[in-house]
């Protein structure tokens, strides 16, 4: 089984919001794959069924952000999974809007979500796939992350996402993380 998490804020006040760029790619991917997102455990929003011939589970944490690792770490107990079969899509400030990049492993890079995975799993060494939402211009971190991208922004954004969204499939098809990378960065 391939686990997927995408990596957001619960909440009507976050929702669409640049901090919210995992829970986005996450949705995508299960409305292409037709999945739905309809049960709840261990603190998540769950969606599972077969991709590609392949059994998937889509995990949305409904903890805040700096706690998701409290529902990755369990559900990886859990289904007993391996870290190669976990991806993790996250938003970065460090990669312009319309750009993913996808690693196998790496620091937190400041982003608390991925610092309580790290923290829960005892590791940093498993995959993610970053999306771009480039640092702010004028406002703070937390006001830019937490708002929602422009007009200008935001079909440069939907773009990533779809690359996004068909790492995803690729990933779940078999394709390892050096091809992706080589296709995808």
């Amino acid at each position: 089984m391939k686990m997927i998490v995408g990596l957001g804020n619960i909440g009507p006040q976050y929702k669409q919001t640049r901090h919210n760029t995992g829970f986005m790619v996450v949705e995508q991917f299960a409305q292409k794959a037709g999945l739905t997102f309809t049960s709840r455990k261990m603190e998540a929003k769950l969606a599972s069924g077969q991709v590609n011939g392949e059994k998937v589970l889509l995990v949305e944490p409904t903890t805040f952000m700096n706690e998701s690792g409290r529902a990755v770490g369990a559900l990886m107990h859990f289904y007993k999974l391996e870290l190669a079969d976990l991806i993790v899509v996250h938003d970065d400030m460090d990669l312009p809007i319309g750009r993913i990049r996808i690693r196998p492993k790496g620091s937190a890079g400041g982003h608390n979500g991925i610092k309580s995975i790290i923290a829960a799993l005892g590791t940093s060494e498993f995959n993610r796939i970053k999306v771009g939402i480039q640092h702010p211009q004028q406002s703070t971190v937390v006001n830019y992350v937490l708002g929602r991208f422009t007009a200008e922004q935001r079909p440069v954004f939907n773009q990533a996402a779809d690359h996004a969204v068909d790492a995803l499939f690729d990933w779940v098809a078999g394709e390892d993380i050096p091809d992706l990378m080589n296709r995808y960065n």
